[in-house]
């Protein structure tokens, strides 16, 4: 071919690239965040998001989402116990999708991403691709690997990376605790179960790309993400559903006075039983000491026995002791008048020096736990149980 006809080629496949270019990109998938928001069942407090893909050309609007599971699955409930949760990426029409948000109340939004056309085809593709049944699964977590997180993994897939650089140098203080507790709080039960069974992993500040487990603070930062060019990545947001339900609150409750005054109220109750109503007393002291050692029994075996790292290394076992069941018989024998044996004075020892130890942690600046309030409201009652019950004072 003459070098006239290699220029006269060049320019006409140049001039086609450029008129098929619109084209091209419109053919490309709109990406979207869908967030939903927090119930008012129990397990709906957190929230919920996935990932919407619209494909103009066809019409459809597929929703990729990260939270579902199978309780039929073979040793479901066991694997739940031990930490090993399965979850599966299910993709369905958004319809589907949002028909029992609808049904519920619970108020919908979608964040279009300004993607580029080939960023969106790859993710759109490595959606479907996920979504296959033999891609689907994955190891679940409640706070580094849960519906949420895999949705901002996605993105920042998509970006290049370029999501978490901006993400993770900023924190607000919160915390796996205070975020739980928070979203928690109308449930008090699940509030409680949460203040209690996590340990000093969940104290640490965290940074928006941690806080995005909680998809309306991924949906917030998103708002402040920039692409390299300097636009927001979230082109405009849209409302799919309006919300119905009482809003999450905006932080969690504050609970160090009311637990001071309970638990300087149930010592001096203790007290005054010790004199006025013993036997009283030791009824009320059994009733403790099986809760506590309950409660104990479990906080200790969620660390020795499971993958639930945010319960692992629990101050709060130096609270309520499962030891605390050993102190039952001479309980007991308490509330029939009759004197516990001699093992018992060096458990309650143990016990109440336990809970002193509890307190005196909160002076050490390398064993970070917020259980303030769990020491407030249980060392009083521990002391004073102490003082009473031990047989030679």
């Amino acid at each position: 071919m003459r070098p006239t006809e290699w220029r006269g080629t060049l320019a006409l496949l140049l001039w086609l690239a450029l008129l098929l270019a619109p084209a091209l990109a419109a053919a490309a998938p709109r990406i979207g965040v869908v967030t939903m928001e927090p119930g008012g069942i129990f397990f709906e407090r957190f929230g919920h998001n996935a990932l919407l893909v619209q494909d103009d050309a066809t019409g459809t609007a597929t929703s990729y989402n990260f939270g579902y599971f199978d309780m039929d699955e073979p040793g479901f409930f066991g694997n739940f116990v031990r930490g090993h949760m399965q979850y599966w990426l299910v993709a369905l029409p958004l319809d589907e999708d949002l028909a029992r948000y609808a049904q519920t109340g619970r108020g919908v939004g979608v964040q279009w991403l300004d993607l580029a056309p080939e960023a969106a085809t790859a993710l759109a593709a490595a959606l479907a691709e996920n979504a296959r049944p033999e891609n689907a699964q994955y190891r679940y977590d409640y706070y580094t690997s849960n519906c949420s997180t895999k949705v901002r993994d996605a993105i920042d897939q998509a970006l290049g990376g370029a999501l978490q650089p901006q993400l993770s140098g900023r924190s607000q203080g919160n915390t796996y605790r205070s975020e739980s507790v928070r979203l928690a709080s109308p449930a008090p039960w699940m509030a409680v179960g949460f203040h209690l069974g996590l340990g000093g992993f969940a104290d640490r500040p965290l940074s928006r790309w941690d806080e995005s487990f909680i998809p309306m603070r991924l949906r917030d930062a998103l708002r402040e993400v920039k692409l390299a060019d300097g636009r927001p990545l979230v082109a405009s947001e849209q409302a799919l559903l309006p919300h119905r339900v009482a809003p999450a609150p905006a932080e969690a409750p504050r609970l160090r006075t009311g637990a001071l005054f309970a638990g300087v109220v149930l010592a001096g109750l203790a007290l005054w039983s010790a004199r006025r109503a013993p036997r009283a007393l030791a009824a009320g002291a059994l009733l403790f000491w099986t809760l506590a050692g309950l409660a104990g029994t479990v906080m200790a075996l969620i660390w020795l026995a499971t993958d639930h790292v945010a319960g692992h290394g629990n101050q709060n076992l130096l609270l309520l002791s499962p030891l605390c069941l050993f102190l039952l018989p001479g309980g007991w024998a308490k509330l029939r008048g009759r004197e516990p044996s001699p093992r018992f004075r060096w458990l309650l020892w143990t016990v109440a020096g336990s809970a002193a130890l509890a307190g005196f942690l909160k002076f050490l600046p390398f064993l970070v736990q917020e259980n303030v309030e769990w020491v407030l409201l249980l060392l009083p009652l521990h002391w004073a149980l102490l003082r009473t019950f031990d047989p030679r004072r």
